[in-house]
């Protein structure tokens, strides 16, 4: 193999794993957003001209949508309160796919997010997840973040001492 095409597939290796970075960073500051999140970090994960919008029906009504790094940012700062809008929330990503193009990139993930609020009610939601990236500034950034409901459900409690169905240990 030559070392052009070596090269070549080692800058399609490290976008992708930095485009992976930029969800994960995304949803790690998206599991403890409150007060202390560092909001110019949050925002700095989009492009200047970025859109984050809500898909579909469910989503589009309750998120709307969002053009721009600084309309993005105000989004957020809405969910930074004290006391915090989130007393648990924690985000799973699955079902990865990530196409890289030159210095653009596409991603999908499936996402579970499990959420009790400060009121106390706790929710269940999945969501489809399709993520344009651009290179900007040397940085893989988001530049069109989608997100549309699978379902979502309220939960009564996370941790219930209800029996756990086995298979030969139904007692």
């Amino acid at each position: 193999m030559s070392t052009e095409r070596l090269e070549q597939r080692l800058r399609q290796l490290e976008s992708e794993q930095a485009v992976r970075a930029c969800m994960n960073r995304y949803m790690a500051l998206c599991d403890a957003l409150d007060a202390s999140t560092p909001l110019a970090e949050l925002a700095g994960l989009f492009t200047e001209d970025a859109v984050w919008e809500g898909k579909g029906a469910r989503y589009r009504e309750a998120f709307g949508g969002y053009r721009g790094r600084e309309a993005i940012a105000a989004m957020f700062a809405g969910y930074m309160t004290e006391p915090a809008h989130f007393a648990l929330n924690v985000h799973f990503l699955c079902s990865e796919l990530i196409r890289v193009d030159g210095d653009s990139a596409q991603g999908s993930w499936v996402m579970l997010q499990t959420s009790t609020f400060a009121s106390g009610a706790s929710h269940l939601n999945a969501a489809r997840l399709s993520v344009r990236f651009r290179e900007e500034e040397g940085t893989w950034r988001m530049a069109h973040f989608q997100t549309e409901n699978l379902f979502s459900r309220p939960v009564d409690a996370w941790n219930s001492a209800a029996h756990l169905p086995v298979p030969g240990n139904d007692d």
